[in-house]
């Protein structure tokens, strides 16, 4: 890559989604991509499952064995609010990447506009400052109940972007648990780690500084910062969020450093816009004692393989 650049600015949008409301949750998107660019940001970072939401605390009706209609109800309001990729959303975030003239990292649910339409991903989509949709990290393994209503990628959506503020990728909220996962963006070269989450407890805290310091890279980790009253009171199963707390999730977004020190945050109980001055020297820096994949690698006694072939249910033959 030509045109490297030696220090980056990033901006971490700790926000919460217009939740359940795609026209809204990408307006706001829009307009805090404007607000960090014209703070001179270079890239900027939204939280996983920002457009239309991370439908925390809820469970569309669902026991084990028993689907109910509000639930389903629910369910298909979220679907319909989901992404399509591409889209008119997506020309709409490209175009505030490119009127910032920053690189933009944003979490959606993607509807899946290639097969059935039927299937909800957690995604994350990275514009280029000149609007180029660059492409796309479907989130391998849904944690627990968000099994329910999203799908699992596969290997061909694990991309690593060159740019002139060195090499992005991402990995999603407890993907970030998979150290096979974290081992195949390292292959790649990763030095601007991006988890996008939804966890804001210090276990959480304690996953980004080891990545930080395993990956000898910088982690910039974004949560929303959500409270019960920004949920809307129409939704059928409205009532499964009465024992929820009033905050539902305080946030802790953060920016670490490779040798795992904070430089911004982490930040909790409010909605903040966090910047962050990196020097892209300290990943060569902090890579002098270990390089996860080069120096310090052992390939005679462990290799990984990865698949990158997309995942086809039917194949045709003539």
């Amino acid at each position: 890559m030509s045109n490297r650049q030696q220090s980056v600015r990033v901006a971490v949008v700790q926000a919460a989604s217009v939740i359940m409301e795609r026209e809204a949750s990408t307006e706001k998107a829009v307009s805090l991509t404007l607000e960090a660019g014209a703070k001179g940001a270079n890239i900027v970072v939204f939280p996983e499952a920002f457009i239309p939401a991370y439908p925390r605390g809820l469970a569309f009706g669902t026991a084990v064995g028993s689907r109910s209609p509000a639930g389903r109800k629910d369910w298909l309001r979220y679907w319909e609010n989901a992404v399509p990729v591409p889209s008119e959303t997506t020309e709409r975030l490209a175009a505030a990447a490119s009127k910032a003239g920053v690189y933009l990292v944003i979490g959606v649910i993607e509807r899946d506009a290639e097969a059935s339409g039927g299937t909800l991903y957690c995604s994350v989509l990275f514009f280029a400052p000149d609007g180029t949709l660059l492409g796309k990290h479907r989130k391998l393994k849904p944690t627990g109940a968000e099994r329910l209503i999203w799908g699992e990628g596969d290997g061909s959506t694990l991309p690593v972007f060159d740019t002139p503020y060195g090499k992005i990728g991402a990995l999603i909220c407890w993907e970030n648990y998979m150290p096979l996962a974290r081992t195949a963006l390292y292959a790649k070269g990763v030095q601007l780690y991006i988890a996008p989450t939804a966890d804001a407890r210090d276990s959480w805290q304690a996953t980004i500084r080891h990545i930080a310091v395993e990956g000898r890279c910088f982690v910039i980790s974004c949560n929303q910062y959500v409270n019960k009253a920004m949920y809307p009171t129409d939704l059928a199963c409205y009532d499964e969020l009465a024992a929820a707390p009033e905050e539902m999730c305080p946030g802790g977004s953060a920016v670490v450093g490779p040798l795992g020190d904070y430089i911004q945050g982490p930040v909790y109980g409010k909605e903040e816009l966090l910047l962050a001055e990196l020097d892209l020297r300290d990943v060569a820096y902090s890579r002098f004692d270990f390089d996860v994949v080069g120096h310090y690698a052992r390939p005679d006694v462990f290799q990984l393989v990865v698949n990158e072939k997309k995942q086809e249910t039917v194949t045709w033959r003539t």
